[in-house]
């Protein structure tokens, strides 16, 4: 799935800078975790918007993930965006000291929604849409936070497989530190994201790419010599995820209903 980087990028800055001129906004916001995909996603965008209205928001956990801040500002640097840096801590323990839990999901999803919480605010303080950085493989298998890290206004890298990701970041000349970590959600110390789905992005990709981009049927894909067990992990995956691909349905009373018949703002002018 080797990607043409020049043509990918021309088609993902004029998205950019043609979404955010057509609603208006003169900046973009994105979180800034030190991770593969954020990284890729701001250096697309000082290049649609210009490195100054572009900012980066940092907003570690504590002192779990020095590395990955340190590797955000790094990326940060190297483009020449602007970062604010806001610790979350104070928020998410003030929260489970009411609310005990020893899930680390919870705690997790929790961390992952204080920060678009955040990013909203400061996209109202800024003037700025927020950009998000979930990627094609992500999206696909629902390995993302529901109005948490899934959320934004517009998503350059959601036709990205995490593969191509990394095309792009070489192309980019993001920095070796990022480019070479284990990709990881950042919600709680010495998790990755391959440890934690049982597959490596190479594989959960190509079995993707074959699902999705070819129509491939299973049988077709275990005759490439594809592991049974691995494909029908990724189809139950995309299956129990439907619902955090669409949004919230409406049960239908009316004639028009939003999301059914009422679907463009734009009807009101014929």
């Amino acid at each position: 799935m080797t990607i043409n980087c020049p043509f990918a990028v021309r088609i993902l800055t004029e998205f950019i800078r043609g979404e955010l001129r057509k609603f208006g906004f003169p900046n973009g916001i994105l979180g800034l975790s030190g991770g593969l995909d954020s990284s890729v996603c701001a250096a697309l965008a000082a290049r649609a918007l210009g490195p100054k209205n572009v900012l980066g928001l940092l907003m570690p956990y504590g002192e779990s993930f020095n590395a990955d801040r340190d590797d955000a500002r790094a990326v940060a640097d190297s483009l020449g965006i602007r970062t604010e840096t806001i610790e979350i801590a104070p928020m998410i323990d003030a929260y489970f000291q009411r609310h005990p839990t020893d899930s680390r999901v919870r705690r997790g999803n929790k961390m992952a929604r204080e920060r678009m919480s955040i990013l909203y605010d400061f996209s109202a303080r800024e003037r700025a849409l927020i950009l998000g950085t979930s990627n094609k493989t992500e999206l696909l298998i629902g390995y993302g936070t529901i109005h948490g890290d899934m959320a934004c206004a517009i998503n350059p890298m959601g036709d990205l497989y995490k593969t191509q990701v990394r095309q792009m970041a070489a192309y980019l000349e993001i920095p070796e530190c990022v480019r070479l970590k284990k990709p990881t959600a950042g919600l709680w110390a010495g998790q990755t994201d391959e440890d934690e789905l049982g597959l490596t992005y190479a594989e959960l990709d190509e079995i993707l790419f074959h699902l999705v981009d070819e129509r491939e049927s299973r049988g077709e894909l275990l005759a490439r010599g594809l592991a049974a067990k691995k494909v029908d992990r990724v189809v139950s995956l995309i299956r129990n995820s439907e619902f955090k691909r669409q949004l919230p349905p409406i049960a239908k009373l009316s004639a028009r209903t939003v999301g059914h018949d009422f679907l463009y703002p734009y009807d009101w002018d014929k």
